[in-house]
């Protein structure tokens, strides 16, 4: 959420009145979505990762090498001198069952520290219900990342924290043809 590496300044992605060197009175943008951004343009692979989960890292680096096609993947990076703790309320170790919805294909979107929570549609908005209240599983969403249609990768791209849990593992993975196969075809 900031330009770490060149002294903290704020970037595209930055909260909306994030004060840092560049930005002493606030950022005046809205912050771009990296996901959203990747799937208007055209990713055929979009994953988000963060930087303390090394195994989980490696796994979606792996799958977006492997992908044949554009690969986009977001990491959540903490910057412990210039942005410390941006990602802590999403990721330490005591919030993240509850803050994060791990994405497995073909699996409920369930959450918690009980697994007790999940994201179902209520009309065409997503809303969170709890399970020991009356819904059970087969009332909630089912992961589908190889779906040919981006509306689910598209609403997963739109969960916010503190709203929603934060969707990590791999939004969408199409095969369409790449440019290189097209123009070969030609």
């Amino acid at each position: 959420r900031i330009y770490g590496l060149t002294k903290g300044q704020y970037s595209p992605t930055s909260e909306h009145g994030k004060v840092t060197k560049s930005t002493p009175f606030g950022a005046p943008d809205m912050p771009l979505n990296p996901m959203l951004f990747a799937l208007s343009a055209g990713a055929t692979f979009i994953a988000r990762t963060y930087d303390i989960d090394p195994k989980g890292m490696k796994e979606i680096f792996k799958e977006a090498v492997e992908h044949k096609g554009t690969s986009f993947v977001e990491i959540y990076q903490n910057c412990n001198i210039f942005n410390d703790g941006t990602f802590s309320p999403i990721y330490e170790r005591s919030v993240r069952e509850d803050q994060i919805l791990n994405l497995k294909h073909g699996e409920h979107f369930l959450f918690g520290k009980k697994q007790n929570k999940g994201i179902r549609l209520n009309g065409l908005k997503p809303e969170i219900v709890d399970l020991e209240n009356g819904f059970n599983k087969e009332d909630l969403l089912k992961h589908d990342q190889y779906s040919s249609d981006n509306t689910l990768a598209n609403l997963l791209s739109n969960f916010n924290y503190p709203e929603f849990p934060i969707p990590m593992g791999v939004l969408r993975q199409t095969n369409n043809p790449t440019y290189g196969e097209i123009i070969e075809n030609q």
